[in-house]
């Protein structure tokens, strides 16, 4: 019996052009290029002819390993019931439309999306973006269908192009490993619209940051606005300077992630963009921020920062609208920007300190399999000294874009 293939195989660059048995007829096939896909072989009854049905990609993105060997499993089945996949293939694809299966398939990816912009998005793609394939069979799209989809977006707005193109492919992949599709995918991307497409120029956009000695100033104008006001959106906006957390993962912050013996907050991975969670020191005024927006009786799974609705959390532009009321122009995300900023200007902390505090992974894969530590009390000294420095009331600087 041949060796099964494993799934870090599979994605691993060892592998050289051929075909390699997974056992059962699954075969993973590596080209010469480096790209590589599924197939299926067996004998078509009667003539003894070797078929060869492919199941998609195995790429990044592609069919898993576990995927195609369930696809292999369901046609060996349907062989011992003299059912031939090259012919039964030939049935659903002529009757299933791109927008039935786009929606079928977005409805069963959905669950494993870490937010729902990401379903959003995906949705927003396949029914508008993708609308003049739709109504088609997925064995009547061509690369000009496709092209007509992307070239009108390609240089305007290309990163969503470049998203609407990878989700194509994945459904076109996706239909091949139901066997729903057996030509090439109209959607590749190397070795085919590669060479169709002109190529763009990847910009790094730089979010919007104050000057870090404006950030006392803003600090001062967003309390004394909470004074007047009747929600604790000041206070958020506040908590998420003091800490330099993404926006997200202060909105969804529950009571029982607070732990106040160790002055720790930790956030569940679920909400970082790290496999891991991620523990926040939290400074005297971060602390006080907590017991002023947190009741007594609050219960465990209570939002920290609630909406108008104590079930919801703030509202996702919430923050953002409360910081530019003081800054006009600034982003949450920006204001992580001023804190690393003062960090490597004002400070001698070290650079992997102040990544950390930022939850960034710092070094390549070998560093950061030696080195597993958080650098957790180095940060807390770290977060004092922010805190301490935009709390500070004398010498303000005037705010240069405040307005």
């Amino acid at each position: 019996m041949a060796k099964r293939l494993t799934a870090l195989f599979v994605k691993s660059k060892k592998p050289a052009a051929g075909m390699y048995c997974d056992g059962g007829g699954l075969y993973l096939n590596v080209r010469d290029s480096g790209s590589r896909s599924w197939i299926f072989r067996y004998r078509e009854r009667g003539s003894s002819k070797q078929r060869d049905l492919g199941l998609g990609s195995a790429g990044q993105d592609g069919v898993t390993l576990e995927d195609a060997r369930e696809r292999a499993n369901e046609l060996r089945a349907g062989l011992r019931r003299g059912i031939d996949p090259m012919k039964a293939k030939e049935v659903p694809e002529a009757k299933l439309t791109f927008g039935d299966f786009a929606d079928a398939y977005l409805k069963s990816i959905a669950p494993g999306f870490k937010n729902k912009t990401s379903e959003r998005d995906w949705k927003r793609d396949l029914e508008v973006r993708c609308g003049p394939l739709r109504p088609k069979a997925f064995r009547d799209i061509t690369t000009d269908d496709v092209l007509g989809v992307l070239v009108p977006i390609w240089t305007t707005i290309p990163r969503t192009a470049r998203e609407t193109r990878g989700r194509i492919e994945r459904l076109f992949d996706a239909a091949r490993a139901k066997g729903l599709h057996t030509c090439e995918n109209p959607a590749r991307w190397k070795g085919h619209l590669r060479e169709l497409l002109p190529r763009l120029k990847r910009l790094k956009r730089h979010h919007p940051a104050a000057p870090y000695a404006d950030m006392p100033g803003i600090v001062q104008k967003l309390r004394k606005k909470h004074t007047a006001a009747d929600t604790d959106v000041n206070l958020a906006a506040e908590f998420v300077i003091l800490t330099a957390v993404r926006t997200s993962e202060a909105r969804f912050m529950r009571v029982r992630e607070v732990d106040y013996n160790t002055r720790i907050w930790t956030i569940p991975h679920e909400r970082m963009k790290t496999p891991k969670d991620h523990q926040v020191p939290l400074c005297d005024r971060a602390i006080a921020i907590l017991r002023a927006v947190i009741p007594d009786d609050a219960e465990p799974d209570d939002f920290v920062f609630a909406g108008s609705k104590l079930d919801k959390p703030l509202g996702m532009n919430a923050v953002i609208h409360a910081l530019k009321a003081v800054y006009p122009g600034i982003t949450t995300h920006g204001c992580r920007s001023s804190f690393r900023d003062w960090v490597g200007d004002e400070t001698s902390f070290p650079r992997e300190v102040a990544e950390m505090a930022l939850a960034h992974a710092v070094g390549d894969e070998v560093e950061l399999a030696y080195r597993r530590g958080t650098a957790l009390e180095k940060r807390r000294k770290l977060m004092e000294a922010w805190g301490a420095y935009v709390d500070r009331t004398a010498n303000l600087v005037s705010l240069s874009r405040a307005g």
